[in-house]
């Protein structure tokens, strides 16, 4: 039954402890596992529908039984594949709106992500209200911090609490864990300086733990104030845990001070805190960072003979030491040898290899790279495709770029906005005007509105071209979309683009 409830995978899901939820009969029986054929076939569905009668009838007409289990998949699909929030919420509320039936926190959270990063804030309180009313049990510490670090991009500091303040009337329980998600998000999003003012400001209306100590421990840049931190935490009599040894770790290898992380890792043991994957994973990058890795793969051997064994995020520390000193024989041996021992890279991994090889202009091994991915059912991320498609634009690849394309469309992997405005560029500077309004329409027929720039450029061509009829088209194919997103009137209309996704 713990299986239906899906959080969100994070490394910091130790901070956000799920409490098993006793689920009524329609619920369990709405968690019968799907078959990826069904996923694929109602994400196509989504996608796909123009308007919400229409979607209804088909989802009706499928075949295929709605439960907690593919919901979360084609939301999750729709997510990662940056889908049209607003046929992802019309989907949700269709099938949420059945009697009996519940979505669960993953859902939930995940609905509420897109709607967030789409600036629909309106539409995500919304949501928020009409869960609170049928099942307030789904919104989750989770959710809350999933909702705030979307606003906290946009919003400042004090609109960002006033947020959280909402969350007490929505929460089943406003508490420490609901706190330590606002600490979190500020701490990610803002600076450490404001998390630091909102601990100080709020911290009498909760009961601090260690958790909120280890999460504004985890932010600090400074070695000095971290060590200062770490005092005052022992002064108010909190024993440090492996991670608040860890933020400590954390620290001084991105500050390339190794004799104090080892010093840190003697001392966890005389405490008999055992260093853990994330705290050789931490060692590992900061020994790159100081021009050592083959000392940094020999801690690969030590965690072996500890008993603790590296996973994937550790060899992908390792691996990327040695592409960054552009030995890519002992990277790929790492790789071979995660392989061996049962680890699957995953797209982290792969991207290692494709910025080396963007930046050297290796068009043969990343061609190749691509394609072992793709035969190891690894599907890229938003990351490696533009890794792929910048190095297609700058090599004059026509052929490989709309490969990548059709892939992308076919499998739903990437994102088909950031990725298009790159393609759409390639292509009209080669002239290849009729590729390009089929990548629009296959982009359209998606539900994902092509950049206003592509299609104006796109548009200047075809009237050079006197292809009336295709703009046309095109014109009558974006108008759906309506104009730009806006911010509610009591939101920032400030337009920060979302950092790029970080190589962990």
């Amino acid at each position: 039954m713990a299986a239906i409830l899906k959080p969100l995978s994070s490394p910091f899901s130790r901070y956000f402890p799920q409490t098993p939820l006793l689920f009524s009969l329609p619920r369990l029986l709405s968690s019968q596992s799907s078959t990826p054929n069904d996923v694929d076939t109602v994400y196509r569905i989504v996608s796909s529908s123009a308007h919400s009668k229409n979607l209804k009838q088909s989802l009706k007409s499928c075949g295929v039984f709605l439960t907690n289990d593919l919901i979360d998949e084609v939301l999750k699909r729709a997510r990662f594949s940056h889908g049209n929030p607003l046929q992802a919420l019309e989907f949700f509320n269709y099938t949420g709106n059945r009697r009996g039936f519940y979505h669960t926190s993953f859902s939930l959270d995940t609905m509420l992500y897109m709607l967030g990063r789409s600036r629909m804030f309106e539409k995500m309180w919304e949501v928020l209200v009409e869960t609170k009313h049928k099942d307030r049990s789904v919104i989750t510490p989770r959710t809350v911090m999933v909702v705030l670090a979307r606003i906290a991009k946009v919003c400042s500091v004090r609109e960002t609490v006033e947020c959280f303040k909402k969350f007490k009337k929505l929460v089943p329980a406003f508490d420490t864990v609901c706190f330590n998600s606002l600490l979190r998000t500020l701490c990610q999003e803002k600076s450490m300086t404001d998390a630091r003012n909102v601990y100080h400001k709020l911290k009498y209306s909760f009961e601090p733990n260690l958790q909120t100590f280890n999460i504004l421990l985890s932010g600090w840049k400074s070695s000095e104030e971290a060590e200062g931190f770490f005092e005052e935490m022992r002064e108010l009599g909190l024993k440090p845990d492996v991670v608040s040894y860890n933020c400590l770790i954390d620290v001084y290898s991105k500050n390339r001070e190794m004799e104090k992380v080892f010093k840190v890792m003697e001392k966890m043991r005389d405490e008999e805190i055992w260093p853990d994957k994330i705290t050789y994973t931490c060692v590992i990058g900061g020994l790159g960072l100081v021009g050592q890795p083959d000392k940094a793969r020999d801690v690969l051997k030590e965690m072996k003979e500890v008993g603790c064994y590296p996973d994937v995020a550790a060899y992908n520390a390792a691996i990327r030491n040695f592409c960054i000193a552009k030995r890519l024989g002992d990277a790929n041996g790492l790789m071979e040898e995660m392989m061996s021992n049962g680890l699957t890279p995953n797209a982290t991994t792969y991207n290692l290899f494709f910025r080396v090889f963007f930046w050297s202009s290796d068009l043969q091994n990343s061609w190749s790279l691509y394609g072992r991915m793709m035969h190891m059912g690894c599907l890229p991320n938003t990351q490696s495709c533009m890794f792929l498609i910048r190095l297609f634009r700058k090599l004059e690849k026509v052929d490989l770029a709309l490969q990548l394309w059709n892939d992308m469309i076919e499998r739903g992997f990437g994102s088909y906005i950031l990725v298009s405005d790159v393609l759409f560029d390639l292509l009209c500077d080669m002239g290849k005007l009729t590729e390009a309004e089929t990548c629009f329409l296959q982009m359209v027929e998606k539900g994902h509105k092509p950049s206003n720039v592509s299609f104006r450029r796109i548009k200047v061509l075809m009237e050079l071209a006197n292809k009336h009829e295709a703009l046309k088209n095109l014109t009558e194919k974006m108008a759906p979309f309506g104009s730009s997103i806006h911010l509610p009137e009591s939101m920032d209309r400030s337009t920060e683009v979302p950092c790029s996704e970080a190589l962990a």
